[in-house]
């Protein structure tokens, strides 16, 4: 289209990107976008937005968030988690031109990693991406639903206490710390468990990630909606952390899904079932939540964090990741 004008998204595009939204996929998601395109004008060092439009209406737009360090990631990279085209412009270059304005605002952000996932059974979409240039990651894409853990299911049973029945774990309610997280006191993040996580990360990693996990505290905290990150702690020292959030929209998706971004354990505890312990009290608090689901990416490479996983539940899910280093 010769009068395609591509400029980055503002407050007022609220409604016509709910609109083109809901022609798309039948449901708006406006408090979704109005969160997105508040943080775009709040915070615009995590969000890239691009929206065309000729004759003075918006066609076609995308969101791309910045992230460094997510699913144990070096570096910084842009996250393609929205693409839409109005149904009367499609076919006519408006996704390629949005594309390019992504890409465009990256470099001039000096970041040359582009990423975004894609169900395996959306030919169209996998056909887009791969016309301009996205290739299939060395990652793969686990996920569960949000029911306990085989272990935590065959331990709980109901005894009666002071003439009332009550959960427990342990066979006839004699062992109360047969479960995982009732070995281990795990409980919900706050603010002032930011440094202790950074001190494990560094640990695992060898690197000072202070600046990814400030960002990540900030977005589990007041950016998620749902605050449902959780620690392990000793004595009063957390030992392990899950960095977890909600997704309400990302992707296309409808339904709400919990995304695990970073799980750790202090090597000191390696092996003590702290791992296990943060993920069981993360599904009981999202099963209670009403969240179905729970996603993380997973590295081909990292065998040990895939057999953990594995181990826990989680498959291979049906999207695929996609990547782009622009040249």
């Amino acid at each position: 289209m010769d009068d395609l004008k591509l400029r980055s998204l503002c407050a007022a595009d609220l409604d016509r990107v709910s609109e083109i939204e809901s022609k798309i996929a039948g449901s708006p998601r406006r408090p979704f976008f109005e969160k997105r395109l508040a943080l775009a004008t709040a915070q615009p060092e995590s969000l890239i937005t691009c929206g065309a439009e000729a004759g003075g209406a918006l066609l076609g737009f995308a969101f791309a968030r910045i992230q460094g360090g997510d699913f144990g990631r070096h570096g910084t990279l842009a996250v393609l988690d929205n693409l839409n085209v109005a149904p009367e412009a499609q076919g006519k270059g408006v996704g390629r031109a949005v594309m390019s304005g992504i890409e465009y605002r990256m470099r001039t952000k000096q970041i040359s990693t582009l990423k975004t996932e894609v169900n395996w059974s959306n030919r169209a979409m996998t056909g887009f991406f791969s016309a301009a240039g996205f290739r299939l990651a060395a990652s793969q894409i686990i996920e569960r639903d949000t029911s306990l853990l085989h272990e935590d299911v065959a331990e709980v049973t109901t005894v009666k206490m002071d003439s009332k029945w009550q959960v427990h774990s342990g066979a006839g309610g004699n062992d109360y710390d047969k479960l995982q997280r009732d070995r281990v006191l795990v409980r919900s993040y706050k603010p002032d468990d930011l440094a202790a996580i950074v001190r494990i990360d560094g640990k695992l990693t060898g690197q000072d990630r202070s600046a990814y996990y400030a960002v990540k505290s900030r977005e589990v905290l007041n950016e998620s909606g749902i605050r449902v990150s959780v620690v392990s702690e000793d004595a009063g020292i957390v030992t392990g952390f899950i960095m977890a959030r909600v997704d309400f929209g990302e992707f296309g998706k409808l339904d709400a899904q919990a995304v695990i971004d970073t799980i750790g354990v202090h090597p000191a505890y390696a092996g003590s079932g702290i791992g296990r312990a943060l993920l069981s009290q993360l599904l009981l608090n999202l099963s209670t939540l009403k969240v179905e689901s729970v996603r993380t990416q997973v590295s081909w490479e990292n065998s040990g964090l895939q057999r953990f996983l594995h181990g826990c539940g989680f498959q291979p899910s049906q999207r695929l990741i996609l990547t782009k280093l622009l040249s």
